[in-house]
């Protein structure tokens, strides 16, 4: 089975196929759908979809944002067309995944373990 990084991976290669056209709007609402489904057939939330709850904050974060915006509308803001404003989520994503997975990696100075890092939501 596909996990969720390797379908956002895979979008990006096609996105027409998963999303009908290059839009970041399609592309999160196909992601929320892809969430909801799992959801209703009680398939418990992977490690990455737990990483990846934490863009939202990310993304607010990268730019000076504290409005209700959800990501794709913040980074639409940005960069004012659909098509572009995806082409820039996949490179913030690539961004996000390298800072966490980082994170993931950096030892606990006090005792010598591996921290991870993310909340559940």
């Amino acid at each position: 089975m596909v996990d969720l990084y390797d379908l956002i991976h895979n979008i990006q290669k096609r996105p027409a196929i998963y999303l009908g056209r290059a839009s970041i709007s399609n592309l999160r609402t196909f992601l929320a759908g892809y969430c909801f489904a799992r959801r209703q057939i009680g398939i418990p939330q992977t490690p990455q979809e737990q990483q990846f709850s934490e863009f939202q904050t990310w993304i607010q974060q990268r730019f000076p944002v504290s409005s209700d915006h959800t990501w794709d509308e913040i980074i639409l803001f940005f960069y004012q067309d659909e098509h572009t404003a995806l082409e820039q989520f996949f490179k913030f994503f690539d961004e996000f995944t390298q800072t966490e997975h980082s994170k993931e990696l950096q030892p606990n100075t006090t005792n010598n373990l591996i921290v991870v890092s993310g909340t559940q939501d």
